[in-house]
């Protein structure tokens, strides 16, 4: 878990309370497709661009998310 998501648990903790284990594990699938759904949208800017190099970057983002 990054600082990002920490802070952002932490956040949500303080709204909610307590966490449950499941609870946690519903925040880091929900964090995790909101970051895959930021680097397909990037991606598709890239390749709209058209310019040279930009499907390199594209797949380069995808890939990331394959990782």
């Amino acid at each position: 878990m990054n600082d990002a998501m920490k802070q952002a648990w932490l956040e949500i903790s303080q709204m909610l309370g307590e966490p449950t284990p499941l609870e946690l594990d519903l925040f880091l699938l929900a964090w995790q497709r909101a970051i895959q759904a930021e680097r397909e949208e990037c991606a598709k800017v890239c390749e709209a661009q058209g310019e040279y190099g930009c499907q390199q970057y594209a797949a380069a983002l995808r890939a990331r998310g394959q990782a």
